[in-house]
């Protein structure tokens, strides 16, 4: 399995990863932590997609993706965190004033789990950060020590797969996921 890793930029394929079964449901779309709370909530069914369609067409893209082939088989969001609302998340703090960039979501398709791609993702993202010349990299993933994180909870990552990508812990939050504290990781890149 050779997997390759590419900004998101074609909205098929980010609707493979992240959009629902329906065209009418009402799902995340990767889109709670890059809009504000009030836009979120009220914007219903297809309405999400089409806006997804918008960002996939901006530069710099909203994510990376991970193909096996052809195939879509990986999601990461990585954006600037002023464009996010981690930039007013009272729970996760700045560190400080530098311009980073955010990684929030990692998700792998079913029938591909467990052979890594999460790894791949993350390191996809930071390159892509890298290449839009972010100073550092942050992501806010589950500290379980090791314990099981519920399959829907598991979309922040975990603290070892930060680690194990470079990132070093930068701060505690007060933000919990499934029980578990989250932990402010960074990767620095300048």
């Amino acid at each position: 399995m050779a997997i390759e890793v590419r900004p998101a930029t074609n909205f098929e394929d980010v609707k493979a990863l992240v959009g629902p079964k329906r065209p009418d449901a009402t799902v995340c779309w990767c889109l709670s932590y890059r809009i504000p709370s009030k836009e979120n909530v009220a914007l219903r069914g297809e309405e999400r997609g089409e806006l997804v369609r918008q960002v996939v067409a901006q530069d710099p893209p909203p994510g990376v993706l991970a193909y096996d082939g052809r195939e879509p088989v990986g999601w990461a969001a990585v954006h600037p965190r002023a464009d996010t609302s981690f930039a007013r998340n009272r729970k996760i703090p700045h560190v400080d004033a530098r311009d980073a960039w955010s990684v929030w979501c990692l998700r792998v398709r079913p029938g591909h789990r467990g052979k890594g791609i999460s790894h791949h993702l993350l390191a996809g993202a930071v390159e892509m950060a890298r290449a839009y010349g972010a100073p550092v990299v942050e992501g806010y993933p589950v500290d379980n020590a090791g314990s099981k994180v519920d399959l829907t909870m598991a979309y922040v990552g975990t603290r070892k797969l930060f680690e194990d990508a470079g990132f070093t812990k930068a701060a505690d939050t007060t933000s919990v996921l499934n029980g578990f504290p989250r932990v402010l990781m960074r990767v620095e890149l300048a």
